[in-house]
C-alpha cells in the first residue's frame, strides 16, 4: 500500500518530476481517521485523527466509478489515473484498502489546511487595500455582496447592464440572480449570440462565482477603453450568473469553520436544499443549516439535468455528494439554467468549477460517442487551455458524468459548453492564488504569462460572435413585427442506475427551445441561432484516415536509474499528416519485478501542459493520447518504488488510425413564426440552418402569392 510520506506538487507529482519541470511542491503525508463506506451511512465527524484528501489510483472509467460506489466522499477531481477522495478517518482507509484500491496522500489534513488558507486570506485583505482584479476585490464575496454588486453595475452603466432574476426561487425562496451585458442591454430581443457564464453549481467551489463575476466587472470597466470589450458587448449578449446554488452557497461562505468535511461541517457542503423523497424520516427535520443530515442532505444540482441523467458518475444515494436527484431536471436551480438556455438562443456557455486545472467539453459519457462537432469543440477548447494552461479533454476521458450542464445544453440545442475546472486541488484556496492569479494569469497558476482564465472567457465571448460557430437566419420585414423560432422534441436519459446497481430503463423528457426577435426600426435581421438539426440527431464524429498511422516506436530510456522518489526524463515525437494520421497514441510501460517495483510516468504537450498520466499501483502502466497533437512529448518517469538497474522500465508508444464517423443524414427544422404587434400569427414556416450557415428567408411575414 503507498502509505508512507511522499512529497508531491499540486499536481500531484513527485518532487522529482516537479523539479524536471519547473513546479514547486509541498509536503504531504499519508491519513489517518475512520468513518463507515456503507453508502447510506453518514459522517459524524468525531472518530479522531486527521481528514484528508488522497488520489485513488483507478486508472479506467469502471474502476472511477467503483470507487464512486463505495459510498466515500469522492470529488469531483479525477484524472486519467484515478480519484481524489476525502478519507475521514482510519475506516474509510479500511473500506479502499478493501475493496482493492491503493492511494496517495496529496493533502494530509484538510483542516490545517483550510485554516492556513484562511490566515492568508486574512493576511491578503489587511495588506492590500485594492487587488489588480478588474473590481479590486481582495476577499471571497458573500451571497448579498454578489447581489448588491449586480444592483450597483446596472445603476453605474444603465445602457450596458439588464438585471435578470430567473424564474424560480430556490428551495428555501431565495431569488436566483443575473445581470445580461451589451449595448442596448434592455432590448432582450435583438438577435444577438448570447454567451453565459455561470458559477457556483456547487456551493463549496468559491472561486467558481469569483471568476464568473470578474468577467463582468472586466467587459464593462473597460468598455470604453478597450476596442476588444466594446467589440464584444456590441455583437455579443454576455449573461452572467454568478451563484446557481443561492442556498447551498449561502450556507457554505456563512458557516463556522470546522475543517474536518465531516457531516456538519457546512462550509463543505456542495449540494442544494432539497429534502430528497428518499431520505430517511430520522434525517427529514431540521433547516437546511441544522438538520440531523448536515450537509449531506440535498442534489448535485450538476448531475440533475436531463440530459443522460441517471447513468455513471452520478449516486442513486441520497446522501452522496453526487446524488442525482429524484428525477430528470427536478431543482428548481437547474431547472433555471434550463429554461434561461431553452428560451434564449445560447451559443456558447461556461460553467465554472474547483478544481483540477481542466477545460472540459462533452461527450461526458463515453457510450455517447464524439461530438459531431469535435474538430471545431476540441480547438476552441485548445485557444482557452493555452491561456489558462489546464489540460483540454472531452469530460469522459476522466470518467463517466451524467446529468451534467453542458452534456444536456449542447446535445439537445447545439450550443457550445464548457466546465472549467478552476485551480490544481482546493475547493476554495487562498483568494490570492485561487481568483487573482488564475484569473489573471499570474504566478503560481498554469497559466502565468498566458493571460489566465481572463484572456480564456474573452476568446470564448470572441468566439460567440464568429457565425461559423452558430447558424443566422437573416431577412427584412416591417416594423413592429415579431418573430420566434421554436421546436418541441423528445429525448431519453441514460439507463437509470438502481441503488442496488441494477439498471433499468431510461425515463423520457421534453424540451421545449423558443426565443423571439423584434427587428430594428430598418426591419433588417440577421438573427444568431443554434442549428435546427440537434447534435444528438445529426451523428457522431469520426473521419477517414488521409495517411497510413504511424508505426510504433520506442521511448527511450535514458542512461542510468534515478534514486527512489527521484525522476528522469525521456521525449517522443509524433508526425502529423500528411506523412501520418493518427486518432490515437498509445504509451506503454513496463518492468522485470511485477508490481513489487513502481513506476510512474507523466506525459507532457511542448507547452509542459500535462496531456496524459500512467501512475498507478499496475504493471504495465498505459495512457493515451485521443487524436494527438504532433509535436514533441515529454515522459517525466518516476522511480516510485524499487527501481533499479534490473527493474529498470522500457516504453513505446504505439498508434491507430481514426475512426470513420456515422452521420444521420437527417434534418430537423426551426419553426419560424411572424407575428403582428397585436399578436396575430401572420405567417409561419420550417427554417433549416447548419452549423456556420445563414439561411435568408426575406420577408417572412409575407405569404406567398398563388399562382
Amino acid at each position: 500500500m503507498r502509505l508512507r510520506p511522499v512529497t508531491r506538487t499540486p499536481l500531484g507529482l513527485s518532487l522529482a518530476a516537479a523539479a524536471a519541470l519547473g513546479i514547486a511542491a509541498t509536503q504531504v503525508a499519508p491519513a489517518t481517521g475512520a468513518p463507515p463506506g456503507d453508502p447510506g451511512a453518514l459522517r459524524s465527524g468525531d472518530q479522531g485523527g486527521t481528514v484528508s484528501l488522497v488520489h485513488v489510483n483507478a486508472p479506467t472509467p469502471a474502476l472511477r466509478t467503483k470507487v464512486d460506489r463505495l459510498g466515500l466522499d469522492t470529488t469531483e477531481h479525477a484524472d486519467s489515473s484515478g480519484v481524489s477522495v476525502v478519507l475521514h478517518g482510519a475506516a474509510d482507509a479500511k473500506v479502499l484498502r478493501d475493496a482493492g484500491f491503493t492511494w496517495r496522500t496529496t493533502i494530509p489534513d484538510l483542516g490545517a489546511r483550510m485554516r492556513a488558507n484562511a490566515a492568508k486570506d486574512r493576511a491578503y485583505a489587511a495588506a492590500n487595500a485594492e487587488s489588480p482584479l478588474p473590481s479590486g476585490r481582495t476577499s471571497y464575496r458573500h451571497l448579498s455582496d454578489y447581489n448588491a454588486e449586480m444592483t450597483l453595475l446596472a445603476q453605474r452603466f444603465p445602457n450596458l447592464v439588464k438585471p435578470l432574476t430567473l424564474k424560480n426561487k430556490s428551495v428555501e425562496g431565495r431569488e436566483v440572480r443575473g445581470i445580461e451585458i451589451t449595448t442596448n442591454a434592455t432590448r432582450v430581443d435583438d438577435g444577438k449570440p448570447v454567451f453565459l457564464v455561470m458559477g457556483a453549481h456547487h456551493a463549496r467551489e468559491w472561486p467558481s462565482s469569483e471568476h464568473s463575476m470578474e468577467f463582468a466587472y472586466d467587459l464593462l470597466e473597460n468598455f470604453r477603453t478597450s476596442d476588444r470589450a466594446r467589440a464584444i458587448l456590441q455583437n455579443v449578449r454576455v449573461i452572467v450568473v454568478p451563484v446557481v446554488n443561492v442556498d447551498g452557497f449561502e450556507i457554505s461562505r456563512e458557516a463556522a469553520p470546522k475543517g474536518d468535511f465531516s457531516q456538519f461541517d457546512y462550509e463543505m457542503k456542495r449540494k442544494n436544499c432539497t429534502v430528497s423523497v428518499n431520505t430517511p424520516p430520522a434525517y427529514q427535520g431540521g433547516t437546511c443549516v441544522n438538520n440531523p443530515a448536515g450537509r449531506l442532505r440535498g442534489t448535485d444540482l450538476n448531475r440533475n439535468y436531463p440530459g443522460f441523467w441517471g447513468g455513471g458518475g452520478a449516486s442513486p444515494t441520497w446522501s452522496s455528494d453526487t446524488y442525482r436527484g429524484d428525477g430528470p431536471g427536478s431543482e428548481p436551480e437547474s431547472d433555471n439554467i434550463r429554461a434561461l438556455i431553452s428560451g434564449r438562443q445560447v451559443t456558447n456557455l461556461i460553467t465554472n468549477h474547483t478544481f483540477s486545472n481542466l477545460v472540459l467539453r462533452p461527450p461526458s459519457i463515453a457510450a455517447t460517442g464524439l461530438s459531431p462537432d469535435e474538430p471545431t469543440y476540441r480547438a476552441l477548447g485548445e485557444a482557452m487551455t493555452n491561456a489558462n494552461g489546464y489540460s483540454n479533454w472531452a469530460s469522459y476521458q476522466l470518467y463517466d458524468t451524467s446529468g451534467s450542464v453542458e452534456d444536456w445544453s449542447y446535445w439537445n440545442t447545439g450550443g457550445f459548453g464548457f466546465t472549467f475546472e478552476i485551480g490544481p486541488d482546493e475547493f476554495h484556496p487562498p483568494f490570492q492564488t485561487g481568483v487573482v492569479a488564475e484569473y489573471l494569469g499570474l504566478s503560481p497558476a498554469q497559466g502565468a504569462g498566458y493571460g489566465g482564465n481572463r484572456e480564456a472567457y474573452y476568446l470564448m465571448a470572441e468566439a460567440t460572435i464568429d457565425k461559423s460557430k452558430h447558424s443566422t437566419i437573416a431577412g427584412t420585414t416591417q416594423k413592429g413585427r415579431t418573430l420566434s423560432v421554436s421546436k418541441t422534441f423528445i429525448s431519453a436519459t441514460s439507463p437509470v442506475i438502481g441503488t442496488d446497481g441494477t439498471v433499468g430503463p431510461p425515463r423520457y423528457y421534453q424540451d421545449t427551445l423558443t426565443s423571439r426577435l423584434v427587428p430594428d426600426k430598418t426591419g433588417r435581421f440577421s438573427w444568431a441561432v443554434n442549428p435546427s438539426t440537434r447534435p444528438l440527431v445529426v451523428g457522431r464524429y469520426g473521419r477517414d484516415p488521409v495517411g497510413p498511422a504511424e508505426p510504433a516506436k520506442p521511448v527511450a530510456n535514458p542512461a542510468g536509474v534515478p534514486a527512489v522518489g527521484q525522476s528522469e526524463t525521456s521525449s517522443f515525437s509524433i508526425t502529423g499528416a500528411p506523412t501520418y494520421d493518427n486518432g490515437k497514441a498509445t504509451l506503454n510501460f513496463s518492468w522485470p519485478g511485477g508490481t513489487a517495483v513502481d513506476w510512474d510516468f507523466y506525459v507532457y504537450d511542448s507547452r509542459g501542459r500535462l496531456a496524459a498520466q500512467a501512475a498507478t499501483a499496475a504493471n504495465p502502466e498505459a495512457a493515451t493520447l485521443i487524436d494527438p497533437v504532433p509535436g514533441t512529448y515529454t515522459v517525466v518517469a518516476v522511480n516510485y518504488d524499487g527501481g533499479t538497474t534490473t527493474t529498470d522500465w522500457t516504453g513505446a508508444v504505439s498508434f491507430s488510425s481514426p475512426t470513420p464517423g456515422t452521420y444521420s443524414g437527417l434534418k430537423e427544422s426551426w419553426t419560424l413564426t411572424c407575428s403582428a404587434a397585436n399578436g396575430k400569427v401572420l405567417k409561419s414556416q420550417m427554417v433549416t440552418v447548419d452549423r456556420g450557415q445563414t439561411a435568408n428567408v426575406g420577408d417572412p411575414c409575407t405569404k406567398s402569392r398563388k399562382r
